[in-house]
């Protein structure tokens, strides 16, 4: 049995965004079926940088699931613009989605790697949160995502047609 936590205090942003690197390295290294990232604006995630782009880029095979779920996509397509790029190239994989029925505020901000790991800030302004490998986080922060996810709607489309 491994002496390794299997839950960890967030306390700072550098934490929560170490524990979004650290989850998206794993789930990388492991292979996972699915993805779930959930944020009001993903301001604070380290998406746009190369490695975390890159371990995605190792992640992102046949049969694989990666949903986003966001109040406004507007910070990712101007700031992260590796990711965008990324999603734009595995869009048969990356589902976006948007929930404008909620205010500001009230989407989690949650990773979830089902049977890896789970990232969740329950203080986005502090930074306070757990990152998990326990199996009642997981359920538990997965009730929170399909109650978001049940009145989103597609959004933030891979290409843009124009005349």
């Amino acid at each position: 049995m491994s002496d390794e936590p299997t839950r960890a205090m967030i306390e700072s942003r550098t934490d929560f965004q170490n524990a979004v690197r650290g989850a998206l390295a794993e789930a990388a290294l492991v292979g996972c079926r699915e993805i779930w990232l959930v944020d009001d604006d993903f301001a604070d995630w380290p998406l746009g940088e190369r490695a975390v782009v890159d371990d995605l880029t190792h992640w992102a095979a046949m049969h694989r699931s990666f949903t986003v779920i966001a109040r406004s996509f507007d910070h990712l397509a101007h700031h992260q613009a590796r990711w965008v790029t990324w999603r734009r190239q595995f869009s048969h994989v990356v589902h976006c989605r948007t929930n404008n029925d909620l205010e500001a505020g009230q989407i989690p901000t949650i990773l979830l790697i089902p049977g890896l790991m789970s990232v969740r800030l329950h203080d986005r302004v502090h930074y306070r949160g757990v990152a998990s490998r326990e199996a009642a986080d997981a359920v538990q922060w997965r009730e929170a995502i399909d109650a978001v996810m049940q009145r989103s709607e597609e959004a933030f489309p891979s290409t843009t047609l124009g005349l």
